[in-house]
């Protein structure tokens, strides 16, 4: 499994998603697997990754909370528990790498 953590330069929220994608894994008992951060700086590296927006995680190069956004250098929000979130909570990246292990797309 190849997990990347896709971010623009400066974003405050990298920290927060490596933590919790961090944690989620090794809540899976995959602690080998890294959390590879990625700097995405020009809108071409954008457009060319997936990327979704700062942070973006990849798993096996596929979006791990897909989203129809245009690719390119900017922050990105996610749905949470309160509200919206800069960074997805470990407790969501953790379903939706459940998700993922198993073959299927939950509703995110």
């Amino acid at each position: 499994m190849k997990v990347e953590l896709l971010h623009i330069a400066g974003c405050p929220n990298t920290g927060i998603a490596e933590a919790n994608a961090r944690a989620a894994l090794d809540a899976l008992g995959l602690g080998a697997v890294p959390v590879e951060l990625v700097t995405i700086g020009t809108e071409a590296e954008a457009a060319n990754t997936g990327f979704g927006g700062s942070p973006t995680i990849l798993v096996d190069g596929i979006d791990l909370f897909p989203t129809t956004l245009v690719h390119s250098l900017a922050c990105r929000v996610y749905v949470a528990e309160n509200g919206f979130a800069g960074a997805p909570a470990a407790t969501q990246i953790d379903e939706a790498l459940r998700d993922r292990m198993q073959g299927g797309e939950s509703d995110r």
